[in-house]
């Protein structure tokens, strides 16, 4: 069905008028053309002097045109980047269901305390003897990170949940060369259901990656690492929770496997927020897991970085963190170095960027104390089983109705005939205003849909959410396909063909031709 614009409508969502602007504004959801096409280049929104007379230095590499970046008026400015953030869907907006990624609310206490003098302003050359206040924090952050990991160290200057894996692998083979085992242990046992990060980190410092199948209840079974184990084996790297959204319940039984082999378990904790408080990795065998801060401590997740992923690390592997590290002699606090009568493996980046990283997530810890990270797990892994539980009967579970952690897990069986894919699916989820779920991720799962509500969501927008979906689900049961197969019909801009745009990518703006009128 298409308007007098040209334009699909959605036959399955609520009723807009399509009526036709002459400025393709719809109300007061404007339409924002390119900053180069609203700006002129022979203005700007400054004054600016001449500069004095001067010799220049860039020889043949001066610029011999006009830079020609457009001027623009500070209210035009303004106007143009708030319009274009109405734009974006934010944790702020609404529920944000993206499983795997954990887009948890980001208390504004966090963000308070993140700003105070001090914290924010802290310099990365300062004097250790000006800033004692902020490596005390960054201790007694460690300090509670090694009490809920149950580990013996922790390296804080990982800069994200990859750094993190890299910092802890890089530790394992520390370990092995110092045994003189490096020639011979290469192997690095992976899960299908891993994180693709995963293999690509034990790769990128030279080990080799054999792959560790998943059970048909989604689980890594002992069984399958024996068949696999040897004294060439390094380690093996294991998400837990799992990506599928369950409890790896034979943890404690691999662990003994590798250990009694000689090799190393690390611990992708990637999903920490879900047994926070409920189970400490260290007691399970794991001797190194990073840890991300904005997943389970609420730090703001991506453009909010720069990241943080701090790696707790057992007995075994602590002689061999990363440098620097916080030293306390007395009162005084001080950054241990290379050659200071360590095992480190070395300087893996300057440790300091994140420090707001760090008092947010000291300050969310602080805020909830012990009993309340332990609530904010049990919420977690509850509102999941909720939206798991309401769903089942319409959309199908690959590992059967059974109880899962912080987040659901369905694939595309329950679409099969209906000529709907997951991606139509997720699409249509737009139309409704809701960001989709991860798609097509775990690999080990066909037409993937992985949802995770997060603790912070009410029973109010878990309610409306659900009973979204089921609207959905069952228009794509009754074969509404119409629904689906353009959506989103609604949003700014519609279905972009990806495929296209990744093969004949258009990297250049060119001034559009004038309309006539």
């Amino acid at each position: 069905m298409l308007n007098h614009q040209g334009r699909p409508t959605s036959p399955g969502a609520a009723q807009t008028s399509e009526r036709a602007t002459f400025t393709s504004n719809r109300g007061l959801q404007m339409e924002e053309a390119l900053i180069f096409e609203t700006g002129r280049a022979e203005v700007t929104g400054v004054d600016l002097e001449e500069p004095a007379a001067f010799t220049s230095r860039l020889g043949t590499l001066a610029r011999e045109e006009a830079i020609g970046l457009p001027g623009l008026s500070e209210p035009e400015t303004m106007r143009h980047y708030v319009r274009l953030s109405q734009k974006n869907y934010a944790i702020d907006s609404g529920l944000y269901p993206l499983g795997s990624c954990t887009m948890k609310h980001n208390p504004r206490l966090n963000e308070a305390m993140a700003r105070l003098p001090g914290f924010a302003d802290v310099h990365p050359l300062q004097p250790q003897s000006t800033v004692q206040g902020a490596l005390a924090l960054i201790d007694d952050l460690a300090r509670w990170l090694m009490v809920l990991t149950g580990t013996e160290a922790v390296a804080m200057s990982p800069k994200a949940g990859a750094h993190g894996e890299l910092c802890g692998m890089m530790a394992i083979k520390a370990a092995i060369d110092a045994k003189g085992e490096g020639a011979t242990r290469k192997v690095v046992l992976v899960p299908e259901s891993a994180h693709g990060t995963n293999p690509a980190t034990a790769a990128s410092i030279g080990f080799i990656v054999k792959a560790v199948p998943a059970g048909a209840d989604g689980n890594v079974h002992p069984d399958a690492v024996r068949a696999l184990i040897g004294p060439d084996v390094a380690a093996i790297m294991l998400t837990n929770p799992n990506t599928c959204g369950l409890f790896e319940k034979d943890i404690v039984e691999i662990a003994s496997i590798l250990h009694e082999a000689g090799a190393y378990f690390y611990c992708d904790g990637a999903n920490f927020n879900a047994i926070v408080g409920k189970a400490r990795p260290g007691d399970l065998g794991i001797d190194a897991m990073h840890i991300n801060l904005h997943k389970t401590f609420s730090t703001p997740h991506g453009g909010g970085g720069p990241g943080a992923g701090p790696v707790a690390l057992s007995q075994r592997l602590a002689p061999f963190a990363p440098v620097p590290f916080i030293r306390r002699d007395g009162p005084a606090l001080s950054l241990v170095e290379e050659g200071e009568g360590t095992q480190s493996f070395g300087r893996m980046t300057a440790f300091h960027g994140q420090m707001g990283m760090f008092v947010r997530a000291l300050s969310y810890m602080m805020s909830h104390g012990a009993d309340g990270l332990k609530q904010a797990s049990e919420d977690a892994v509850l509102n999941a089983n909720y939206v798991r539980a309401c769903l089942a009967d319409l959309m199908s579970l690959p590992f059967g109705n059974r109880p899962c952690m912080h987040e659901a897990l369905f694939d595309d069986t329950w679409l099969k005939d209906t000529g709907i894919t997951t991606l139509d699916f997720a699409k249509a989820m737009i139309d409704e205003g809701y960001h989709p779920m991860t798609m097509y991720f775990p690999l080990v799962v066909h037409g993937a849909m992985l949802i995770e509500p997060t603790e912070s969501e009410s029973l109010a927008a878990l309610d409306l959410f659900i009973m979204t979906l089921r609207d959905l689900a069952l228009s794509a049961l009754r074969g509404e396909a119409e629904r689906f197969s353009g959506a989103p019909y609604l949003a700014p801009r519609r279905r972009l063909d990806e495929t296209l745009a990744a093969r004949q990518p258009v990297l250049r703006w060119t001034k559009p031709k004038p309309v006539e009128v």
